[in-house]
């Protein structure tokens, strides 16, 4: 029996948006649903290419995050030429294969560029539009974190950390904030279907082992998470502030975000090591 589930829609007319890792994925899909509900879209990244179709209503702006005067310079020119700012969502993260391992294995060069890109990355967009979303007395911030920042996994001593980071600098900045009329949250994805999750997909088991951790059995899908970024930056969330959104498909229930150990083929009961 089919059952209406109905729509929600958004008007973001007027609105200036700067979206961060728009190089695909989640960024692209966020970037493109704030364009088609009116919103005036910036985004950033490394690679723009993937933006290129949607240039009439999204300007890309290669830049790394990483990198706090490209960053300030990129954000005043948009204050500048639009007026101000109003909302940011920090979503460009590195998980690179070569980081799924212990931290003893860990290359320590790639620890240090996950660290730049996952938290400085998010606190440096946030410090240039800061200024000018006190001046308004207005402004939203949404950090795109992830399952790993609650419930982590073996082997992602890099990702799983900086996502948790992710979810403490919205808290920070939502209370450091408040009574400048600035909100800020994080939202939390399970495993999506994005070129960086599918890229790791062998490593997780498939997409099938995948998607079965998820209580709903499926991937997320990136429209998906864009909006819940919407919801949280329009007026229907004008309460909500200092926390966090799982938008996991039920994932966040379980203790741990994938399977802890292989099982082994003795079970020797509890207390006793198991061969």
């Amino acid at each position: 029996m089919n059952r209406p589930v109905g729509s929600v829609q958004y008007n973001n007319q007027g609105r200036v948006v700067i979206v961060t890792g728009i190089g695909g994925g989640i960024g692209l899909a966020i970037a493109r649903a704030f364009a088609d509900s009116g919103a005036r879209v910036f985004g950033f990244d490394l690679n723009t290419d993937a933006a290129l179709p949607y240039s009439e209503v999204i300007e890309a702006i290669k830049l790394d995050v990483s990198d706090f005067c490209q960053v300030d310079k990129a954000v005043e020119a948009i204050a500048d030429k639009c007026g101000g700012v109003d909302i940011l969502v920090n979503n460009a993260a590195i998980q690179p294969i070569d980081s799924f391992k212990p931290l003893h294995e860990m290359d320590p060069a790639l620890l240090k560029r996950m660290l730049e890109v996952n938290i400085g990355g998010y606190n440096w967009p946030a410090k240039c539009c800061l200024p000018h979303m006190i001046k308004q007395q207005i402004g939203v911030i949404v950090n795109i974190a992830s399952a790993h920042a609650a419930h982590s996994s073996r082997e992602v001593p890099g990702y799983g950390p900086t996502k948790a980071a992710n979810r403490m600098q919205a808290i920070q900045w939502a209370i450091e904030y408040a009574r400048n009329g600035v909100r800020a949250l994080s939202i939390s994805p399970g495993a999506i279907d994005t070129p960086m999750v599918r890229a790791s997909l062998e490593m997780q088991g498939g997409e099938g082992a995948l998607a079965n951790r998820h209580p709903l059995g499926r991937l997320g899908q990136t429209e998906e998470i864009a909006a819940a970024v919407l919801w949280a930056c329009s007026p229907g969330a004008s309460f909500v502030t200092a926390t966090n959104i799982d938008v996991d498909g039920g994932l966040g229930g379980f203790g741990a975000f994938a399977d802890p150990y292989t099982m082994p083929e003795k079970y020797t009961g509890p207390g006793r090591k198991n061969t």
